[in-house]
């Protein structure tokens, strides 16, 4: 299964890049693919131990949860403000 990751602030500077394209198995999980994206990356893991997740703009809560079908998954690091 092909999936758009879209990386913002913290994390698109951790990866270096906006967004990638990923090839996953369809049974993978949040989790699977979180260690996917940091793998010899260890700034990006980092930054993405503390993210949340968006699937398909759909927030995700437990990393156990199944990534099909989907078809994008945004990466927002936790922000500050007010």
């Amino acid at each position: 299964m092909r999936i758009t990751v879209r990386y913002f602030a913290a994390a698109a500077a951790a990866a270096n890049t906006d967004s990638v394209v990923v090839d996953v198995p369809d049974t993978a999980t949040m989790s699977d693919l979180e260690d996917l994206l940091g793998r010899g990356h260890p700034d990006l893991a980092k930054v993405l131990a503390r993210c949340s997740y968006l699937r398909d703009s759909v927030a995700v809560r437990d990393k156990q949860t199944r990534l099909a079908p989907c078809t994008a998954i945004d990466v927002l690091p936790p922000f500050a403000g007010g």
